[in-house]
């Protein structure tokens, strides 16, 4: 995602525990979410880039994806095995 903005510069302070925090108006208008990963490039001893990194699909997510397909109870692995091979 390449987002070019020209906006006045905003200053943030660093803290104590080498945090920052994103202008608001920033985040809005590069449409950041919450848990988005940011990579920071160095670029010179005095300027530094942040890239967006691009989401990467949660293999875990799909977990449970099924369930919303299935009517009633759950069925055990072994039932499903046996279903799968009665057509056979």
């Amino acid at each position: 995602m390449t987002v070019y903005l020209f906006m006045s510069s905003q200053i943030c302070r660093l803290t104590e525990r080498g945090q920052v925090s994103m202008p608001a108006a920033l985040r809005r208008k590069m449409h950041l979410k919450a848990g988005q990963l940011l990579r920071w490039e160095p670029v010179s001893a005095t300027e530094v880039r942040i890239v967006v990194e691009a989401a990467e699909p949660d293999p875990l997510r799909a977990l449970g994806y099924g369930s919303r397909f299935r009517k009633g109870k759950a069925h055990a692995t072994s039932d499903w095995m046996e279903e799968l091979r009665a057509g056979e």
